[in-house]
């Protein structure tokens, strides 16, 4: 289990790197999130939606990719 948080951390680590985002900018962007949804009302609820869709956009195949490779060590 904690090497899989170790391979995890360092493969989100690489990702972040890599766009030069830093754990401060992933903290503000949520931050600003919520003052979004604050400051304009349910018109946020449509961009809740679409960063969802953006998420799963990386979540899902992330979420398949570690399943297969979890089946073929089983």
């Amino acid at each position: 289990m904690a090497l899989k948080l170790l391979v995890l951390s360092f493969l989100v680590g690489i990702v972040m790197s890599a766009f030069g985002w830093t754990p401060w900018d992933v903290l503000y962007g949520i931050r600003e999130f919520f003052l979004r949804i604050w400051d304009l009302g349910f018109d946020a609820l449509a961009r809740f939606g679409d960063y969802i869709l953006l998420g799963a956009a990386i979540v899902i195949p992330a979420f398949i990719l570690l399943r297969i490779l979890n089946y073929r060590r089983g």
